[in-house]
């Protein structure tokens, strides 16, 4: 495990050059891999270990969505594709990657199934972190970890497809065997990590909540929403906020920011441009940190969780989600940007 600086902080880091994939395969080479759960994680990293050269199995209820699906992936009944009891028993990695609220309700199924030794592995810090709620109490003798992709499923499967890699974070939570660190950074390297970072498990849940509610989903969004409004009640078309507020920037600079950074994508902007972010974007920041710390802080007390929990363990839970994204899905917004989409010139 190599010590890499990041901006003035070293922090624990393995990479693709250190832990090879040839490595990887000799510490596996006995172990069978149980991938519970194939809807958002689930059949990226599958597929991905299997393409690797892993010992992968799918474990699904049969004749739902998510077994269709894996057999449409290439997973066949009754070799690579079982009832999820079966492929627990014949898992000893056992790749946790149901929904937080899944992995509450099947938690009795898959805890009488980790014998001795056994790996647990996580890609959320939810479950374990939050076991006060969740009643995930993992046995002593059976290795817990984590691999956290950071980004979606499909993500992760498109890049390995092109050949890149999507960065994780690793934890051990729990080491009976002596090996976890192996395992789970073995398995890091199976899924298709650019390279891994250590953290534990509390710190990627915080981390993680905190991300989604904030930069990564909810406050982009709100952000989004508040500079429409503002341009469509001054009389600008739809087309020209939508491009204004999302196109431009999800096309054009943030992958200018993701090759280089923030710095080189100003300094690749007009004069103009570059003068009104330096001068507002400090004012955006003081606005916005009390938000939040607030959101940590709620993230951190639990609040979080408990409402997620409760959120998603309703009967409705569906129906309730579908209305909330259908609010987001019918906005003017997007449904300018869903017209805007079909003019790019690759859909044309």
């Amino acid at each position: 495990m190599a010590k890499i600086n990041f901006g003035g902080v070293e922090e624990n880091v393995v990479t693709r050059e250190e832990f090879s994939l040839s490595r990887a395969l000799e510490v596996m080479k006995d172990e069978t891999i149980a991938v519970i759960g194939y809807g958002v994680q689930g059949p990226g990293q599958a597929l991905n270990l299997k393409d690797n050269g892993f010992n992968v199995i799918v474990g699904q209820r049969r004749d739902s969505k998510t077994w269709d699906k894996a057999v449409a992936d290439g997973w066949e009944p009754g070799k690579t594709l079982f009832e999820i009891e079966e492929a627990l028993q014949k898992g000893t990695i056992i790749q946790y990657l149901l929904s937080d609220a899944g992995q509450i309700a099947l938690w009795p199924t898959v805890k009488k199934h980790l014998t001795s030794g056994k790996v647990l592995y996580f890609s959320h810090g939810f479950g374990i972190t939050f076991k006060e709620q969740t009643g995930i109490v993992p046995p002593a003798d059976v290795d817990v970890v984590l691999v956290a992709p950071k980004g979606s499923g499909t993500s992760l499967r498109r890049m390995f497809l092109e050949g890149r890699g999507l960065n994780s974070s690793f934890a051990i939570f729990q080491d009976a065997t002596g090996k976890a660190w192996e395992r789970v950074v073995a398995m890091g390297i199976g899924v298709g990590s650019g390279y891994l970072f250590e953290t534990s498990f509390r710190k990627e849940v915080y981390s993680d909540l905190t991300g989604e509610r904030g930069t990564l989903m909810g406050a982009i969004q709100g952000l989004f929403a508040a500079q429409y409004e503002v341009l469509r009640e001054n009389g600008h078309s739809p087309s020209e906020a939508f491009n204004e507020t999302v196109e431009e920037l999800t096309q054009s600079l943030m992958p200018l920011v993701a090759e280089n950074g923030m710095d080189w994508m100003y300094a690749n902007c007009s004069t103009t441009a570059q003068r009104g972010a330096l001068d507002w974007w400090k004012r955006f920041r003081d606005v916005n940190l009390p938000v939040f710390k607030e959101l940590y802080s709620e993230v951190a007390k639990g609040n979080e969780s408990k409402k997620a929990i409760e959120a998603n363990s309703r009967s409705d839970y569906r129906v309730r989600l579908e209305e909330e994204l259908s609010e987001l899905r019918e906005s003017e917004m997007w449904r300018t940007g869903s017209e805007v989409r079909k003019l790019r010139p690759e859909n044309m």
